[in-house]
């Protein structure tokens, strides 16, 4: 039976060293992109190329701007985080869960951080009216953010045996 008793005790166990690294690259990533963007974000300034506003692909990325910028860096983190299944040559179920909650734990951390380290932004400008990028806030964050972070803790609870039958 799946509870939160179960999901709390494999999480208690679980992600917290990795999440940890986790953590360090966000904070990486976001001071790369703080270079690269400047005041501008969502790459607004970059010489990139953006879908057009008619695209129906923009739909999977929630009517957000698509940039070139954008596909390469998510492609690009979803790739690095995915090495250690190239290098060790085993892939399970939920070593991939865990990868795609560490995946979805950077996404978040690095974009709040973006905000938060960038001089040019900071945090008293992390508000709807100044982030068109984010089109949807609940409780004054992204609501990308309690989305990520749902799908990141599941499956993470998977990846740590929450789900698994209890033995005999």
């Amino acid at each position: 039976m799946i509870s939160l008793a179960s999901i709390a005790a494999a999480l208690r166990h679980g992600p917290w060293m990795l999440l940890a690294w986790v953590a360090l690259m966000a904070f990486l990533f976001a001071k790369l992109e703080i270079q690269i963007e400047g005041p501008s974000g969502w790459a607004a300034n970059l010489p990139t190329w953006r879908l057009p506003e008619t695209s129906r692909l923009r739909r999977l990325f929630g009517n957000r701007d698509v940039t070139g910028y954008h596909v390469f860096a998510f492609a690009f983190m979803a790739v690095a985080f995915h090495l250690p299944l190239v290098l060790f040559g085993h892939f399970s179920l939920p070593l991939e869960a865990r990868i795609l909650a560490s995946l979805a734990a950077f996404w978040i951390l690095e974009d709040f951080l973006w905000f938060a380290l960038n001089p040019a932004f900071g945090l008293a400008r992390f508000k709807p009216q100044h982030v068109p990028w984010h089109p949807h806030w609940f409780l004054g964050v992204p609501v990308d953010y309690f989305v990520m972070s749902a799908l990141a803790i599941v499956l993470y609870a998977y990846s740590y045996g929450a789900f698994a039958p209890p033995s005999a």
